[in-house]
Order: C-alpha cells, then structure tokens, then sequence
C-alpha cells in the first residue's frame, strides 16, 4: 500500500478525530515556528547591544538590564558596575531618562539631566528629510571647544522658514536679491549685507530666530560667511562627539529633561563648565 493510500485510508476511517488531529499537529507546528523567529529577534537585539557597545560590554548590557527593570534605578546600576575601564572616566548617557553620569570605576564623579533628540522629522519638498535623533552607541569625545559657534544645516532654514511661513531662499554667492527700498541683499567678503544704492554695505545680525528675511522670504547665508555662525547658541563649553554632534551647554535651560534637541545632549550652562574642566579628551560616551 502506497503512503497516498494509507493517508487516504487514515481520513476515511477516523472522519473528524483525524481532521482534528492534524489540525492540533499544524497549529503546533505553527506555535514553534513563530517561537523560533521570536528567539531569533531576541538573540539578534543582544548580538547588536554587544555589538555597539564591544569596548564596554560587561558594562553597558548591565546598565541597560537594570535599567529597563528598575527604572530610575540607574544609580544602583551603575554603581555595581564592573570596573573594566579600569581608573579611566566614562559618560553614560540615557536617552530614555535624559540623565547622564560620568563615572570612574565604580564611583559616580558628576551626575544631571540632559535634553535629548525629539526623535521627529523634519521633510522638504524635493526629497530632504531629517530625523533629530541622537546617536546611540560607542562615542569619544574628540575635542574640547571654548565659546563655540554654531554653523546651522540647512534644516535649520528649512524649518524656520516653515514656522514663519515664509518661502526659503539659497543665496550664493555673486547673486542679489533685490529689496523694496532699491537697496540688496549681497555677499561681501565674508559678510551678508544689505548694499544701498550709495555704496554702503551694512552687514546683517544674525541668530537663531532672527534670520535674513526679504519680503516674505528666508534668505539662507553661503557656509562661510559672518551670517552662517550663530553665537551663544552651544553655551560656553562643548565636548565635540564627532559628525556634528556634542555635549554641550544651551540658551534654553527649560528644556533640560526633555527630548528637546536636533540630536545633540544639551546640559545647563553651569554643568558643561564642570564637565568641560574634569573630562579629558579621548574619554569614552556610552549613548542608549
């Protein structure tokens, strides 16, 4: 008797106990494949934490456990750490909490709050689009900054000229834009500046929320100029991280403890000053 038959042969004489039963053996079946893929995600998330954080492992996969069962427990956390880093500082910063530590050994030095990436995007017509999150992972602070400046991506015109419902417009330079007064808007030197028919050149002053504007658009300066840096914005002190991204103080201390930022952690201009003095350069920053 062939397997075609028997099988066959099986259904005609059990009827429904054998519908029944091949059904069980199916959604049993079924159960252990979506039991495999699951264990398989779970293995795939651990692999990547350790993966992100293989300079500090031991560390990192401790705090981010306790972490997520203890909540604001990270102190306790920390505090039990392994000591794998030996007598060098280190910055561990949650997003989730906005709260950054630095740490040597087992021993908190400094501890505040922070304000992180909203985590929104930003798009524009044409296919630009923007997420303002900050990096996760393994980072080193790279340089220490005095005073810094803050160049602004073009995002930053991009929204703006979106708040103030204004048309956005890229000026280069050797072109003008023609004001109602006779006078224009130019690139001169290193400056932006309005050029009125008698030859004066006044330069514009600039920061963040007082943009170029003509009519009703939002002039967007040339990288470079005197117009596409904005003071005060960083604080006093940054600690560079890398592809534009830092440490550093803020002109908005209200939102410190919140997802605030474009992807940078902001702290209180009187906390980047002490970690500016006590952090050195090359000091690893664990982000999660």
């Amino acid at each position: 008797m062939t397997a075609m038959h028997r099988v066959r042969r099986f259904f005609k004489s059990g009827g429904t106990t054998a519908v029944l039963i091949v059904t069980a053996v199916v959604a049993a079946l079924a159960l252990s494949v979506v039991e495999f893929r699951s264990a398989q995600r779970a293995r795939r998330d651990r692999d990547l934490t350790q993966a992100v954080y293989n300079d500090n492992a031991e560390i990192l996969v401790m705090v981010r456990e306790q972490a997520s069962l203890a909540g604001d427990s990270l102190d306790r956390a920390l505090a039990a750490s392994p000591d794998s880093l030996g007598d060098h500082p280190y910055i561990v910063i949650s997003i989730a909490e906005n709260r950054l530590w630095l740490k040597r050994g087992a021993s908190v030095l400094f501890r505040t709050r922070v304000a992180t990436g909203t985590g929104k995007y930003l798009e524009r017509a044409g296919g630009s689009r923007w997420k303002f999150e900050t990096p996760r992972g393994r980072l080193v602070v790279l340089r220490k900054d005095v005073e810094p400046a803050w160049v602004p991506p073009d995002w930053h015109y991009v929204e703006m000229a979106r708040k103030q419902g204004r048309k956005l417009r890229r000026l280069e330079r050797g072109q003008s834009i023609p004001l109602a007064s006779g006078a224009v808007i130019v690139v001169s030197g290193n400056e932006v500046v309005t050029r009125y028919p008698d030859g004066r050149e006044v330069p514009f002053e600039v920061n963040e929320g007082k943009e170029i504007t003509a009519g009703r658009e939002l002039v967007m300066p040339p990288i470079g100029t005197t117009q596409r840096r904005y003071s005060g914005v960083l604080g006093v002190n940054r600690l560079y991280l890398g592809d534009g991204y830092g440490i550093h103080g803020t002109d908005v201390p209200s939102s410190i403890g919140r997802g605030a930022s474009h992807g940078c952690v902001r702290v209180r201009n009187e906390d980047i000053e002490t970690l500016f003095r006590i952090v050195p350069v090359g000091t690893p920053v664990y982000i999660y």
